[in-house]
């Protein structure tokens, strides 16, 4: 049997999805993830924030906190759309990230278990292309509402 060449450009999770194959009500899974000591570091190492209530637990108990807090961007980027199916789903119709929105509803800890779901909640459709709003809900593992938001992006129109 005759082997093709490898084409890196095949090399994906499906074929593209246009901006006609986008739903209200449709939902792109993001893998849950422990908030770690090492992204609490990570963190800290990325954004220079040194505030104690993120880094040191006896500052953190002294005020009640049972641990050391997330910081609400270190929550926010748990809803990272790369981390998860949607820009593989959508390929190469993606133009742009245009904006995003969190709102912080709870308290989210050291060992706290994050699941982040994205799900279009809006598509405007334009000449070329369209925008694509997708509504960011972040759960702990009690099942606590801990973040929600919005990502807007701009997805290209199927050739003709």
């Amino acid at each position: 049997m005759e082997e093709r060449p490898f084409d890196p450009g095949e090399h994906r999770l499906g074929p593209t999805h246009w901006f006609e194959d986008l739903r209200v009500g449709q939902r792109f899974y993001i893998n849950s993830r422990t908030q770690t000591e090492a992204l609490f570091g990570a963190f800290q190492l990325a954004s220079g924030d040194n505030h104690p209530i993120h880094y040191d637990r006896e500052y953190c108990k002294v005020r009640g906190h049972r641990d050391m807090l997330a910081h609400g961007l270190q929550v926010a980027i748990q809803g990272a759309a790369g981390a998860g199916i949607f820009p593989h789903i959508i390929g190469d119709s993606l133009i742009a990230f245009l904006e995003q929105s969190s709102r912080f509803l709870k308290p989210v800890y050291c060992g706290d278990t994050l699941y982040p779901m994205l799900e279009v909640s809006e598509v405007k459709e334009g000449r070329t292309t369209g925008t694509v709003t997708l509504r960011l809900t972040i759960h702990n593992q009690a099942g606590l509402l801990v973040c929600d938001g919005e990502h807007k992006y701009l997805v290209k129109k199927r050739p003709i």
